[in-house]
């Protein structure tokens, strides 16, 4: 892999670990959360927002800004601190988070948050907006590059497909697939419900270039994104982020429990100074 000279890492770090605190501290306000689904792609949205895309927060319609489509939209509570943070709108802004009137709900609203290039819900369609946002920067000559997040348990519907399939048939050389591959979705472990792999080789099947690397090691992070070709036609790009659900508190990592929750009293605060104190090792799976 190639890398850039220029990454600050111990900032990236910091820019995860924020958005890990800042769901948990949005959590509380709303009474519920989506903890471990934010946790797992902290790392791929801090190396992102921070040191990949183009964007221009002064401009937030800026026609050749790059295009971020949140397919996994649940996550979006670790999305908003990081457009707050970057200047999209006020941070105090967030102290609203999916009170009544709020801008900020438990899923992203383009129509009501600066920053946005679309909205979520139901999901599985993320990537389908993502190949029309492509093909329409084709039609207006226009650079940019749209990203997709996508959890794996939302590649099961068919419409997934679908994009995928068109988009190798387009040659959309400037969509990439962020994919949050962190083994479990809100009925289990996504092998179990609907399986998946080889993933990456699926993806190559329908004529993507692909890569597999940790999605919590930021240099793999970002030497992933060095490796992404310069132009707009050619094989579209999927990168398959390996990563731990609930990354970063350890009662949460790889548990059902806790796609949704809400932490009170000293459980909330001993997260909090859990996630503080940085990441630990991962530890590996026992030998059978």
């Amino acid at each position: 892999m190639t890398h850039r000279s220029n990454v600050n890492y111990a900032v990236l770090e910091d820019r995860a670990k924020f958005i890990r605190t800042e769901t948990v501290r949005l959590t509380r306000i709303a009474g519920a959360g989506h903890y471990s689904s934010t946790f797992s792609c902290a790392e791929i949205l801090a190396a992102l927002y921070y040191a990949q895309m183009r964007i221009e927060p002064s401009k937030p319609n800026w026609p050749d800004r790059d295009r971020f489509v949140m397919s996994k939209g649940h996550a979006a509570i670790g999305l908003y601190p990081v457009l707050a943070d970057l200047g999209y709108f006020d941070p105090s802004e967030l102290n609203t988070y999916t009170r009544l009137g709020s801008n900020y709900g438990d899923h992203p609203d383009m129509k009501k948050v600066r920053g946005l290039d679309f909205s979520s819900g139901s999901l599985g369609h993320g990537l389908s907006v993502g190949v029309g946002m492509s093909l329409s920067g084709r039609l207006q000559g226009r650079d940019y590059r749209t990203y997709v997040m996508l959890g794996d348990g939302e590649i099961s519907e068919g419409q997934i497909w679908e994009a995928v399939i068109a988009a190798g048939h387009f040659q959309l050389g400037h969509l990439v697939i962020l994919l949050d591959r962190n083994g479990l979705c809100i009925d289990g472990h996504t092998e179990d419900i609907m399986g998946i792999e080889p993933v990456h080789e699926r993806f190559a099947a329908f004529g993507w270039d692909v890569q597999r690397v940790d999605g919590h090691d930021l240099p793999s992070v970002m030497g992933a994104f060095d490796n992404l070709p310069a132009g707009t036609t050619g094989k579209p790009q999927a990168i398959v982020f390996d990563t731990v659900k609930g990354r970063g508190v350890k009662r949460m990592e790889m548990s059902l429990d806790w796609h949704v929750g809400n932490l009170v009293g000293e459980d909330y605060d001993d997260v909090m100074k859990e996630l503080e104190a940085g990441l630990m090792p991962i530890e590996p799976e026992p030998a059978e």
